[in-house]
């Protein structure tokens, strides 16, 4: 069980200020009027010690208060550009970062959690004792700052007064970090001491770029303390090691909703969208996948975009799963984003729609314009990326598979911003999980119970993508959230049985499973190309919202209930596409002995666990007993046509 404020605080150990009035006396030294003068809206004593705290381990030269203003906006954009960590592109409002080419992702061998002798974390997981982390944070991150500006930003992750959102101070010497959680973050400036009031808590995140070099990048670390719900981060500028408000926060949710919100909330790695159904009704989604396994181009096809990462979830007074988006913009990889898949982004990338991006390790030719692997353009004569000049014959790929966009989602055509800015949070009607999955699962199907739905979450595999450095292989992949549960995966599985059979929810949501990598060599056809494309995903989806309002039956499985050919062919066909009955059994066939192996995959790495709840294995034999059933009487593969 996580304690909270258990332990030695390193932050307030090393910086040795207690009290608001000592706090007060060395800021007023690091501050001008100006800022001194926006500091004064901050109250909570609590985190004025914090700031001083890092002023002392830090020791910069001087403080700068975001109070995210247009003036302050703008001026974090300018100092940006002028540190050389931006550089202005030809689009208007328009920038790119280059990252050193060994911080190009999440840097998970360097990433840890801090732990005291008694505490547990989960066996996916890097920790080290909370002495050495002290150590490590002493020695190594004091005095990063000298002679540098030390940045102060208050943001919230989630709307102003939502019931599942927390404030966070992101503090850094990083004016790139500043822009990102500009566009990232809704402010909390102003209400930050009633947010903290209403919240109960606050998030305290600590980074510094120090002198960046590929000699330092060993020293680069990534530390959260989960006690005291602090982050640590030094030696590098990859959005996602050292912008803490996003995976680094997300963790300390995680932990909030496992530990302490039981049965009320949840902190999950989904997105939320919405989709129009028939007669303008508006059925809203919130779905799970790993990085690049479609998440951004699943949010992207909803009528009703609210965001493509994160959702922080609770159920209300009237019983309604409701979810707020933690972020008000988008920091989404750019590989194999094009027009076909991705309109609405295109727009804002290419410049047909005026849009604030930052671009980080794409191509930029000597025009200023943009390029990235996938974009299906042709290659530039000439240009530059994060590894230096770059020209066609280099044989070097465009972008890093990991590159990315930051932009708001206020940009893109299809976000409602009403609903997305609400304190009333959307309410969820269909949970979906994905994967990337060559050879096993159908590209949708839906859980008889809420166990069953646990279950699809919990079995979650994918390819390792570029977003973790040092990652590689197959990798299990639960809820997708995996990487970013602190604590051990029984206790936030418990959590999840316990969210979703609660009596407090007035209508269970459909919880389902998609998966869009089929292949057709895995399925009796040729070629290795993938048995579907992009803008199948709204099919998909159009399924679930049907399925969500008693409009389609399916039919009953082993695994769950599986979409009729006849309820697809006008999802299809609004979409302007044929959905022939052989490419239907192709995909929806089921092959019964790699689902038994899946199966037997996730049972003996969950027979690891130690107190694992006994509904997930109870959902896993009840399925492989009507499997074998099937096979004996159908067959290794069952076409659909033995289900009907």
């Amino acid at each position: 069980m996580l304690r909270l404020n258990h332990g030695n605080d390193i932050l307030a150990s090393i910086g040795a200020i207690t009290t608001a009035a000592d706090a007060r006396a060395l800021l007023e030294g690091l501050t001008d009027e100006d800022n001194l003068r926006k500091l004064d809206t901050i109250t909570t004593a609590e985190a004025l010690i914090k700031i001083a705290n890092a002023a002392v381990l830090f020791q910069p030269r001087d403080i700068w208060i975001n109070d995210s203003s247009a003036e302050a906006m703008a001026f974090a954009r300018k100092r940006a550009v002028e540190e050389g960590e931006e550089f202005t592109m030809k689009n208007p409002g328009h920038t790119c970062h280059f990252d050193l080419p060994e911080d190009q992702g999440r840097m998970v061998n360097q990433t840890f959690y801090i732990v005291n002798d008694d505490e547990e974390t989960s066996v996916l997981a890097k920790k080290m004792h909370r002495d050495e982390a002290h150590a490590y944070v002493r020695e190594v991150m004091s005095g990063l700052m000298k002679g540098r500006t030390m940045t102060v930003s208050f943001w919230n992750r989630g709307p102003t007064g939502a019931a599942a959102a927390v404030p966070a101070i992101m503090i850094t010497d990083s004016f790139y970090v500043v822009h990102s959680g500009n566009i990232l973050y809704p402010t909390v400036f102003a209400a930050f001491d009633a947010e903290v009031q209403r919240a109960g808590t606050f998030f305290t995140n600590c980074h510094s770029m120090g002198e960046l070099s590929s000699e330092n990048i060993p020293k680069a670390r990534i530390f959260m303390d989960r006690s005291w719900f602090t982050t640590f981060s030094c030696y590098c500028t990859y959005a996602g090691n050292p912008l803490l408000l996003k995976k680094g926060n997300h963790r300390f949710a995680v932990d909030l909703c496992t530990y302490f919100r039981k049965e009320d909330q949840l902190s999950e790695h989904m997105f939320i969208t919405g989709l129009t159904g028939p007669g303008g009704r508006k059925t809203f989604f919130a779905g799970a996948a790993p990085s690049g396994c479609g998440k951004t181009t699943t949010a992207m096809v909803g009528t009703d975009f609210i965001g493509d990462d994160l959702a922080q979830m609770w159920i209300d007074g009237q019983g309604t799963i409701r979810a707020v988006n933690p972020e008000i913009g988008i920091f989404g990889i750019i590989e194999d984003v094009n027009w076909e898949g991705d309109p609405y982004l295109m727009e804002c990338i290419e410049g047909k729609k005026p849009a604030e991006i930052i671009f980080s390790n794409i191509l930029v030719d000597d025009e200023g314009l943009p390029h990235w692997t996938g974009d299906r353009q042709p290659d530039p004569a000439h240009g530059r990326n994060y590894l230096g000049e770059w020209t066609p014959d280099l044989g070097r790929h465009r972008s890093h598979p990991n590159s990315r966009f930051t932009l708001p989602c206020t940009s893109i055509d299809n976000f409602n911003a009403d609903r997305a800015r609400s304190a009333e949070g959307i309410p969820v009607s269909v949970i979906t999980y994905s994967g990337r999955d060559a050879d096993t699962m159908v590209p949708v199907w839906v859980a008889r119970t809420p166990d069953e739905g646990v279950a699809i979450g919990a079995s979650i595999v994918s390819k390792a993508t570029a977003t973790e450095v040092g990652a590689t292989g197959v990798n299990r992949q639960p809820w997708a959230n995996a990487p970013f549960i602190p604590g051990p995966l029984t206790d936030y599985m418990q959590a999840q049985f316990l969210f979703f059979n609660s009596s407090k929810i007035a209508q269970k949501p459909v919880m389902a499973g998609l998966n869009y990598f089929l292949t057709h060599e895995a399925r009796g056809g040729s070629g290795k190309g993938l048995l579907g494309e992009k803008k199948d995903v709204k099919a998909w989806l159009g399924w679930l919202e049907l399925y969500a309002h008693g409009d389609v039956k399916g039919y009953d499985t082993p695994i769950g209930v599986i979409p009729r050919h006849e309820e697809l062919v006008p999802l299809f066909a609004a979409i302007g596409k044929e959905y022939p009955r052989e490419l239907y059994e192709m995909q929806f066939a089921l092959y019964v002995d790699n689902i038994l192996r899946r199966i037997d995959l996730q049972m003996a790495a969950y027979g690891k666990e130690a107190n694992l709840p006994p509904q997930l294995f109870a959902v896993y034999e009840r399925q492989k007993a009507d499997l074998n059933a099937l096979k004996a009487a159908h067959g290794s593969v069952v076409p659909v046509s033995d289900l009907a």
